[in-house]
């Protein structure tokens, strides 16, 4: 058996090999390579071919596509403000409602929960992301919608002074509304936000928490003061993801939303998002219509790719930011906060 040669080059020994043995690292090199471009090149393809497809939309309407609240099939005028505030609005409270329960779920895994239930409550909530997106919209439409109508027009009566809560100017609270989509959606996007943040919570280290506890602080002044700082960065992150997520979903979104292209004057209001018009549109569109809903979809994936670019900004940077030991907290800094908090 050929025995492999060695040089030592700058007090470095390297083993050394035929031209042909290296051949296969060379060979996965180049090919993830290509990989890698190739991705980079279909998101360009996308882009371009979105850009092209809606120049005649874009052309027609300029700013007004975006900045101006007009979707109107009968008379060939499309200008989606509408359906932009409604994308916006759902996504909003979608986070409002799912990183908290994403975010506390997580907490109760990896802090508080025993042992021989974390892992199967851990892969139930996991379970949640394989469940079709059809099936959400249905639920919420036939089982969730339904029961929360009498809590609508209670709340909407009731904080009737706080703008934007109100009962709808019909009068009515729909089945279908802003305020549906986005507790489906909160649901929808509770498994990754959650997973993220678990991911998160677990690199902190247990220096940290016993620092904490043996200074005297409560479970909760422990996660209040030793994991939250540690892990903000991911799951803001995390957080950012979700929003991704509940911007670009489609399916659920129309069945619970209402489906009207006009800007709700309430949180119960029926509305539309850029998703749901490319869904339900798309198939019977020709000419400006369909450039109009090409031009949608470019707005979508800006605003999701603006999403995932700060999601990556925000994680990138709490990893920078993770070695410095003056941005941990230290023990004097915790029996400090203790202090202070009693």
């Amino acid at each position: 058996m050929a025995a492999t040669a060695t040089a030592a080059t700058n007090g470095r020994v390297r083993l050394g090999g035929s031209t042909s043995s290296r051949a296969p690292d060379a060979l996965l090199k180049w090919g993830l390579s290509v990989l890698a471009v190739a991705v980079l090149l279909l998101i360009a393809f996308f882009f371009v071919r979105l850009i092209t497809e809606s120049s005649n939309a874009l052309s027609t309407f300029g700013f007004r596509f975006i900045f101006v609240d007009n979707w109107n099939l009968p008379r060939q005028i499309y200008e989606a403000l509408a359906l932009v505030v409604g994308t916006l609005i759902t996504a909003a409270i979608a986070l409002i409602f799912g990183v908290p329960v994403a975010v506390g779920t997580a907490l109760y895994l990896t802090e508080t929960c025993p042992l021989r239930i974390r892992a199967v409550l851990g892969g139930v909530i996991d379970l949640l992301a394989a469940v079709p997106s059809v099936v959400y919209g249905l639920w919420g439409f036939t089982v969730l919608g339904p029961r929360l109508v009498p809590v609508e027009k209670w709340v909407s009566n009731t904080f009737s002074f706080i703008p934007f809560i109100g009962p709808p100017p019909s009068g009515t609270v729909a089945i279908g509304n802003y305020f549906i989509a986005g507790l489906i959606l909160a649901i929808m996007i509770l498994p990754i936000v959650s997973a993220l943040s678990r991911e998160v919570l677990n690199t902190v280290p247990p220096e940290h928490k016993e620092a904490a506890l043996a200074l005297g602080a409560t479970r909760w002044e422990m996660i209040r003061m030793a994991v939250l700082p540690y892990a903000k960065s991911g799951i803001a992150g995390g957080a950012m993801l979700g929003l991704g997520r509940a911007i670009g979903e489609t399916i659920a979104v129309v069945t619970v939303i209402g489906n009207a292209p006009v800007i709700g004057k309430t949180l119960f209001s029926q509305g539309y998002t850029l998703a749901a018009v490319i869904a339900n549109e798309f198939g019977e569109a020709t000419g400006l219509h369909r450039s109009a809903l090409f031009a949608c979809g470019l707005v979508l994936f800006v605003l999701t790719l603006i999403v995932n670019l700060v999601a990556r900004y925000i994680v990138t940077r709490g990893g920078r930011e993770e070695p410095k030991e003056d941005d941990k907290p230290s023990g004097e800094q915790i029996a400090t906060a203790l202090v202070q908090s009693t």
